[in-house]
């Protein structure tokens, strides 16, 4: 059964927004969904680094929220910084890693290229820290405080869910 469904919620989600897409719930379009819903995580399961160990489904739950939240929240500080009399003056920070899971470090860096204001740039070869670009830092201590963000809003509950 395993060999069939390797990534059983992926499965189910591909067949879930494949019929949300398309309006028309005749026997084919199940067919197809049921299709895709089992082939594409058999065709991709050599892209996955390592096997998805996915814990507290509570935490990833409240982090979607946070994530959610936090984008509007950006977008207004970014439409902001862009409407303002000074230009905002981006920079780049390094943020020291404790989090070593490479599925849970992906997930950081979808995060972090979905909230307006921040981009991954890079990651070091050790995995020990990440190069984020933030959008609008006035000084040293803002540098800090974005930092301390990413580290307690976003790595802490993705090592909870991945380690």
């Amino acid at each position: 059964m395993r060999k069939l469904f390797p990534a059983p919620l992926l499965s189910l989600a591909l067949v879930a927004l494949w019929m949300v897409l398309n309006r028309d719930y005749g026997l084919g379009q199940w067919l197809l969904a049921l299709l895709l819903g089992v082939a594409v995580p058999i065709l991709t399961q050599p892209l996955r680094p390592t096997p998805v160990r996915f814990r507290k489904p509570w935490t990833a739950f409240k982090l979607f929220w946070r994530v959610g939240g936090d984008v509007i929240v950006w977008n207004w500080r970014v439409l902001l910084g862009t409407l303002a009399r000074t230009p905002p003056r981006g920079a780049f920070v390094t943020v020291p890693l404790d989090l070593r899971d490479p599925n849970g470090l992906a997930v950081l860096a979808a995060i972090l290229c979905v909230i307006p204001g921040t981009i991954w740039s890079e990651l070091a070869l050790d995995r020990s820290a990440l190069l984020v670009h933030i959008f609008d830092l006035h000084d040293e201590h803002a540098a800090q405080a974005e930092i301390d963000l990413i580290k307690t809003r976003y790595e802490k509950p993705l090592m909870e869910i991945f380690e």
